[in-house]
This record gives C-alpha cells, structure tokens and sequence, in this order.
C-alpha cells in the first residue's frame, strides 16, 4: 500500500527541518573548531556573546587635540563620534555606548576586552595622503666614510639652500631635493619619537618611514589625500595570496591618479627605481610603496603590504568612514563591571522558563495530545534560536543584551500562536463534518493565510522597532 500523500509532505518537511538543524550546527562547528580569530582562539562558540549590560567590558577614553591648542568645537566632537561608532560597529563590535564629556573627551565602552586592532580603529585618525617616492633607504643614521669609520651624518647646516633651484613642475620632480632637505633626510631618525611627519604641509616634500621603522622614505607633495576615498574594502590578491585593500577614488581622484599612474608607469618603463613607486601614507607612516606597474584609469587601485585579515579590514574601514575631524589621545584604559549581571540574566531567563511552561500547560489542557506538538515545536524553535544566536556572534558580531533575552523569549512564545491559529481551524473543519485528513488538509490551507499575515506584522513592527528605538530597544527589536 503506498504512503499517502500528506504523509510523504510531512515527512519531506520534517527531514528538511533537521537538515537545516545539522546545517546550523556544523557552521557553528566549523568556527568553534576550525576557524581562529587574530588572537589564535576559536572563532566562535557554543555559547552566545552577552552585551555590555550583562558582561560587563572596556572603557577606552579619548581626549581631542587641536593643532592651535584651542578647545574643539561642537561639530567636530559630534563628527568625531559618528565616525568612531561607524567605525566600532564594521569592526563588529555590538552593543556599544560612545559619549561625550568635559567638551573634548569621548567615553568609548565596549562589551569584554578590547584587543590592539579594536584600539587603533577607535583612535587613528586615519589621514591617508599619496604621494611619490622621491628617495628610499634603509632607516640608518651613520654612513662608513673612506676611512672605514662609521660616524653620524652631522646635524642639517642651517645654511644649506633650502629653496629649489628649479620650480619642480611635478610630484616626482627631483628639484624638489635641495641640499637642506637632502641633509635632513640622510640624519633623520625612524626611532626619534619627536619626529611627526603627519603634521608636514601638504604641498612641500616628506621625510616618513614604514610602520616597522627600517626603511625611509623621501616623498614629494601630497597629490591625492583620503577626501578622494569613496569606499574602501579588504580583500584577498588572487595572484599573491596576500591580503590588500581596495580602494575606489571619486571622479576628480580616479582622474589626477589615472595621471599620477601614467607618469610613474613611464619610469617603471624606463627602469627609474624608486621614482615608479606611489606611497600611500596613513598617519606620517607609508603603509605601502607598490610599483606603478601599469597605468590605472578606473580609480580603483589596491594597497599591499604586510597585511593580516584583520588589519586590512581595520584599514579598510577608517579610510571608508573617512578622517576623524580631530587627533585623539587614549587618556586612559580600564574595565567596567556589568550594569545588570548574571543575576538580573538569571531572573529574566527564569521568567521566560514560567511564561513558557503556562503556554505547555494551557497547550495540555485545551488541545490533549496536540499540545505535545506545539511543546516540541518551542523546544525546536529553542535549538534554531540558539545556534543562530551563536553563528551570529561569530559572523555578525552580535551581542545578547536583556532586551534581546526578552524579545527571544517573545519570538519563541510566537510559535504557539501559530499552532493555536491551526488548531482551532482544524476544530472549526470537524464541526462541518469532515475527516480528520480533512480537516487537517483543508484547515491548514485557511489557516497559513492568517498564520503569515500575523507574521508579517510582527516582523513589520520589529523592523519600525529597529530602525526608530535607540540603542537600549534595537536589542528586542532584533
């Protein structure tokens, strides 16, 4: 005898079910036991990340430096706080609190530690200038004269010529190397902490080194600066198998650079190192010095260099979300106890647990034997709730607040609704004489119509809920 047909259907539907289950669980695996983060440890977890009022987390305050000493303004605080949420929020940092105090300070509090890369996307400035490379060489300080002695290049003559002799007519231009700036450049030091080439003009040369200090750098004036950046991305070189960041310059960038690109690519032609290297330059440091290998017209080059996933990401998203207005200085670090705890989580969880065994209990009593059906439906609606809750944290950076905990306990709860709806439909069938196949059959097919539309309105005010609360609902909301 075959298998009826609604049989089939709901055997179907109930494999699908557990293969999305397995599907959730092995994604989960594969962070917890595969994937590492930059520290080494398991990229995800079998538990879900609690937020800020039920963990507790760091407290990185920054204070503003203007370049004439004056107090920021209003604007510039409030520009500098949209960009270093932007900022912690694409770092996937959730559930964060950013304010302002004393009119030059901003209160960054995020949940559980905060590792380097988190640190330096909240302060850098992130002020990227491009520029030529006029000179390179290690970062020494002495020379071997003719006697086979080391000694220091001697301290700049203050009456060395310091104006070109020639107007340079561009950004490669070797006019731009006078005597002085040569004799600066010989006896500049990457170690001086004093120096602070970020804050060099931008329309005369620079004296920079790489972040790790062993090369030096002599660059010509700046010819594109980040105002240029539209979007900036990290991504994998296919070639090279490293890590790079993509960049993409609005119209007026992609065309200065697509000159500064056919002008440099004619010294690679030429075989003129290092004139055909193009400095990108973050912060007074040239993060990358890539050869102009050919000439680039759509304003989308890429930055190489020693780049982790990580770090090209931070780069990537402070060049996107552009310059902070201001300099910041962490004035101090410390941790922060939980504002809630795992007590109030306890009770809450607990509350939950009650609401949810009255809806089992009310289930028994009306609809019998059909209530274990919608107690095995809250316990499968549990086990997704859960694991998503986990793959979100690992890929979304989703964190668990106590609004969150009571909008979960609501979404589970709304699976009762569903079956309600159904079953009461089912009875309304019976009453007009049918079968129980037929009552189920033709009950579910009046009820999906009213069981989505109720849906759909949840999600709707969900949505409304979202995008309107503040930071304390979003949480629910989600």
């Amino acid at each position: 005898m075959a298998t009826p047909t609604p049989v089939r259907h709901a055997w179907r539907a109930l494999t699908g079910l557990l293969a999305i289950i397995a599907l959730l669980f092995g994604i989960n695996a594969l962070g917890a036991f595969v994937f590492k983060d930059a520290a080494g440890n398991p990229a995800s977890s079998w538990v879900p990340e609690l937020a800020l009022d039920l963990q507790g987390g760091t407290q990185i305050t920054l204070v503003a430096k203007t370049p004439d000493g004056t107090a920021p303004s209003a604007d510039q605080m409030k520009q500098a706080v949209s960009i270093i949420r932007q900022r912690v929020d694409a770092s996937g940092v959730g559930e964060t609190d950013i304010t302002t105090q004393s009119n030059n300070e901003i209160v960054v509090q995020i949940p559980g530690p905060a590792n380097d890369e988190t640190r330096d996307r909240i302060a850098a400035s992130a002020q990227m200038q491009l520029r030529a490379v006029l000179y390179t060489t290690a970062a020494s300080t002495s020379f071997v004269g003719e006697d086979g002695k080391q000694t220091p290049y001697p301290t700049p003559d203050p009456t060395l010529a310091a104006t070109p002799s020639a107007a340079p007519t561009d950004g490669s231009d070797l006019n731009w190397v006078t005597p002085k700036l040569q004799a600066e450049f010989l006896a500049y030091d990457c170690a001086n902490p004093t120096n602070d080439p970020a804050e060099q003009p931008k329309d005369q040369p620079l004296i920079a080194c790489d972040p790790s200090g062993t090369a030096k750098y002599l660059l010509g004036p700046v010819e594109l600066d980040g105002s240029s950046i539209t979007d900036a991305s990290a991504g994998m070189n296919s070639q090279t198998g490293q890590w790079v960041v993509k960049v993409v310059f609005d119209g007026d960038g992609a065309k200065v650079f697509a000159d500064v690109s056919k002008r440099l690519y004619a010294f690679t032609q030429a075989g003129t190192t290092p004139r055909n290297q193009f400095a990108f330059v973050l912060d007074g440091q040239v993060i990358s010095a890539p050869t102009m290998n050919g000439v680039i017209t759509d304003g989308k080059p890429q930055i190489s260099g020693s780049f982790t996933q990580d770090s090209s990401k931070t780069l990537a998203d402070q060049l996107k979300y552009g310059a902070l207005p201001l300099s910041f200085e962490v004035k101090g670090t410390n941790s922060i106890s939980a504002t809630l705890g795992s007590q109030q989580l306890q009770i809450g969880l607990i509350a939950g647990l009650i609401g949810l065994a009255l809806v089992a209990i009310y289930s028994l009593v009306v609809y019998r034997a059909l209530g274990f059906v919608i107690i095995a439906s809250l316990g499968v609606m549990g086990v997704l709730t859960y694991i998503t809750l986990c793959i979100l944290a690992w890929r979304m950076g989703f964190r668990l607040s106590l609004a969150g905990v009571a909008g979960l306990i609501v979404t589970i709860g709304f699976t009762a609704d569903s079956f309600i709806v159904y079953f009461e439909r089912i009875r309304d069938e019976l009453r007009d004489g049918k079968s129980i196949t037929g009552a189920v059959e033709d009950g579910w097919g009046r009820a999906k119509r009213t069981i989505y539309i109720s849906k759909s309105i949840n999600i709707l005010a969900a949505v409304v809920l979202y995008i309107l609360a503040d930071a304390t609902v979003k949480g629910f909301a989600f």
